[in-house]
């Protein structure tokens, strides 16, 4: 995880996916559980304040943005106004946004929390196939010839690993069961993430993994 200070009463933070699922968390959890995307901001937070000396006085803001390969996330001690004067926060979940408003578009803005993270704008469906040779993928590349797939190949450890990735705007939930059913008549699931692969793995075919296997192997 890297961490920025940014000064007395700010903070950022960077934490790759990777690094969360190697932490106990999945993406899943991390967008649609409160308490487990809880659990890992208050792990992190933890970590924070050890390296950055970053102490937790008082309420915090916390603003998330989710990125390709991780999250970023700035924190904020909201005791203090963007002026850096000192303030006393009412109860008011409602009240304490309306002292943080402001018309000016250079101004911060500030996240309550709740949840911890915010839910992408829209969602990916992904998986993940291991096999031995790279023409096992033949066949499915000839059947999905014409579908909007997008798919990367990698070799790790003496495998080599398909990922798909559809999303809800272009396919929709019968799509994408009828897709996956091709897939794993042929191969197998895997519980590797794309994370690990570009990490860890050798990249074969970033993208159009399926188009270029029938161009260069069919």
């Amino acid at each position: 995880m890297e961490i920025e200070r940014i000064n007395d009463n700010t903070v950022k933070f960077y934490i790759s996916y990777l690094d969360v699922e190697e932490r106990g968390f999945s993406r899943d959890e991390i967008w649609f559980n409160r308490d487990k995307s809880e659990e890992l901001f208050w792990e992190m937070m933890d970590e924070v304040n050890e390296e950055a000396d970053f102490v937790m006085e008082g309420p915090l803001w916390i603003q998330v943005q989710a990125m390709d390969k991780g999250l970023e996330v700035t924190v904020t001690k909201a005791q203090l106004t963007k002026d850096g004067q000192k303030l006393d926060l009412p109860d008011d979940i409602d009240d304490r946004r309306k002292m943080f408003s402001s018309d000016d578009a250079a101004a911060p803005e500030f996240d309550e929390f709740e949840p911890v993270f915010d839910e992408p704008d829209f969602k990916k469906l992904e998986y993940t196939f291991v096999f031995s040779e790279v023409d096992e993928l033949l066949p499915i590349a000839r059947r999905l010839m014409y579908v909007p797939i997008e798919t990367a190949l990698y070799h790790f450890e003496n495998k080599y690993y398909l990922y798909a990735s559809f999303d809800e705007i272009l396919h929709s939930d019968d799509d994408v069961k009828n897709n996956i059913s091709v897939f794993t008549e042929y191969l197998q699931t895997s519980p590797v993430t794309i994370h690990r692969l570009e990490e860890y793995g050798k990249e074969i075919f970033k993208e159009d993994a399926l188009s270029n296997v029938l161009h260069y192997f069919g």
